[in-house]
């Protein structure tokens, strides 16, 4: 889960997994595999960063073999 800012200042958790693309039009344009599609304040790299570090997050939480 990632945390976006929406243009009225409000926070929001949005499951990154469910990222279908994320766009400069110049707004940052999240648009989700059902379709739906959110306009957030971060840029896309930004975006990019978070869902890297949420993977990385993930991927701590797996215990070794």
């Amino acid at each position: 889960m990632i945390t976006v800012t929406r243009f009225n200042g409000s926070e929001f958790v949005l499951n990154a997994d469910l990222i279908r693309t994320v766009e400069a039009m110049p707004d940052t344009k999240i648009t989700l595999i059902n379709g739906d599609h959110f306009l957030v304040r971060e840029t896309p790299k930004e975006i990019v960063e978070r869902v890297m570090e949420y993977g990385r997050h993930l991927r701590t939480l797996i215990p070794p073999d």
